[in-house]
């Protein structure tokens, strides 16, 4: 069995702290054994499916290692959704059984959960866990049998959702372990280190440093709600030597204060916030950690690529990257074709290899538009060749078609931020009927005060016409969304916002 990341090395290396709770890789897998006579004794079978809507802790690890005993599909729900979130993914996913907390935060788990059991028509218990940082179940015999196998469906994280509902990619239980091994691998870790969890398990990056952490023998520190302070406060306390995370995450954590952030090694981050470069910087300079950038997606896994920590500043700030493994192949091609372009040319960026989603649970319409007929997944994203490393552009749909030529956001902002009087920029596309697509700037000014016409005067001097926006407008923030790998720029407001500055209809 590919899938044995608790049965590997030493029970008695330290698999989780939690808090002041410490658990064992040995009292992880007796406890994820007990819990698989748990969900057997409620009548799951291999390809039942288990939803879990919990905080970080033992118990969503417990009941996951569980569930890849009995061949069950596990189906994590964010702790950030109410009713109506949660609803949608227990009835997409067909759940039998749902998992819930008796107590956390202000929201009434429980009575929601419920309420999902009377409207689903499928899901048949829900199930109260009295706590989520140390194991339950213990009064049942640890099951005895090992029932999953590889080829099993584990594991599912949710796709964005910012253009309908969102869809369920789902991973076979030999995917993650080969995922997790080679992550383990790539990252240097070793039964000696300690790995910061501050990400949701839910969410896909911060599921995949937890596994491929317990998959390399090194200790997890959860940290089931990200406080910055508090992460500084663990890094120190408990000698952490790897932590992935967006790149806000890491300014705040790097800018937490008195800490002590030593013994940090690896590090790898989504650039969603416009700080990379920053990050990268500071925390070279300040400990000496060489940060990169990294790609990833429900669909294939985060850190499927990574950049090479040993390039320079400029390069290990591209997001991207080279494939952690030579089972992961890419090619980059027209989109209105699927024909393979040459390096530097931009197209879709498409996969192939263990790392790639089964497919859409229980969305067979959807799977089938995701593959080329040949086998490849369609991520969607803008990029382009270089070597053996790919390099991420954009997500396609946000390209600009500016006057007939393609335009990346991405070239304007990064323009613009290079201006004094910008701290960071994020440009939309409007289109005008008769005239096609307008680039509309955002900007977050800085300490040095700048104006609109200023701003188009500097673009006027550094870029071609075609990508000089209509308007320039300054805002205090953007608006945006915490989501299980970090905040996210919601570009879909802004585009409304940029249509309303034009007095146009919202596009939304």
């Amino acid at each position: 069995m590919a899938f044995d990341l608790l049965e590997s090395g030493s029970p008695d290396l330290v698999a989780l702290h939690h808090g002041e709770r410490t658990l064992t890789r040995g009292e992880l897998a007796i406890a994820s054994r007990r819990a698989a006579s748990f969900l057997r004794e409620l009548g799951l079978r291999r390809g039942d499916t288990v939803a879990v809507w919990l905080p970080d802790g033992a118990v969503w690890l417990q009941l996951f290692f569980a569930a890849a005993q009995i061949g069950a599909l596990m189906i994590p729900v964010s702790t950030r959704f109410r009713l109506q979130e949660a609803l949608h993914v227990v009835k997409t996913a067909k759940a039998r059984v749902l998992v819930v907390p008796r107590n956390f935060l202000d929201f009434d788990y429980v009575g929601a959960a419920n309420q999902i059991k009377a409207e689903s028509g499928v899901l048949q218990h829900v199930i109260e866990a009295t706590g989520f940082d140390e194991p339950q179940w213990a009064g049942f015999d640890p099951y005895p049998h090992w029932e999953g196998r590889d080829t099993d469906l584990l594991c599912t994280f949710m796709t964005s959702g910012t253009t309908g509902q969102p869809k369920l990619a789902a991973h076979t239980a030999g995917g993650i372990a080969r995922h997790a091994r080679n992550v383990g691998l790539v990252s240097g870790m070793q039964a000696t280190d300690v790995v910061l969890c501050a990400l949701p398990l839910y969410g896909v990056l911060g599921f995949v440093q937890t596994v491929a952490a317990l998959a390399s023998g090194a200790a997890c520190v959860l940290l089931p709600v990200f406080k910055a302070h508090a992460a500084a406060a663990l890094i120190e306390r408990h000698r952490v030597t790897h932590f992935f995370g967006s790149d806000a995450m890491f300014d705040m954590v790097l800018n937490a204060g008195d800490y002590s952030l030593a013994t940090w090694r690896r590090g790898a981050f989504p650039e969603y916030a416009g700080l990379g470069r920053s990050v990268i910087d500071k925390a070279e300079a300040a400990w000496g950690v060489r940060l990169t950038g990294l790609y990833g997606m429900s669909e294939c896994f985060a850190l499927t690529a990574l950049r090479d920590p040993e390039g320079d500043a400029g390069q290990r700030g591209m997001p991207g990257g080279t494939p952690i493994s030579a089972e992961i192949a890419f090619r980059i091609v027209d989109p209105a074709n699927d024909a393979p372009l040459p390096d530097r040319q931009q197209g879709e960026l498409q996969l192939r290899g263990y790392n790639v989603m089964a497919g859409y649970l229980n969305n067979p319409v959807a799977t089938a538009a995701a593959f080329t007929a040949d086998g490849w997944f369609r991520t969607g994203d803008l990029a382009y060749a270089d070597g053996g490393a790919f390099c991420y552009v954009g997500r396609i749909r946000d390209s600009l078609r500016l006057r007939g030529y393609l335009v990346d956001p991405a070239e304007i902002e990064n323009f613009l931020a290079q201006h004094p009087g910008v701290l960071s920029a994020q440009v939309v596309g409007v289109h005008v009927e008769g005239e096609g697509d307008v680039a509309i700037a955002f900007v977050r000014g800085s300490a040095t005060p700048v104006t609109e016409h200023e701003l188009l005067a500097y673009c006027k001097q550094g870029i071609a016409g075609f990508k000089i926006p209509r308007r320039i407008l300054t805002v205090d923030s953007f608006p945006q969304r915490d989501g299980p790998n970090g905040v996210k720029i919601l570009k879909n407001v802004l585009r409304d916002m940029a249509s309303q500055c034009l007095g146009l209809a919202q596009t939304l």
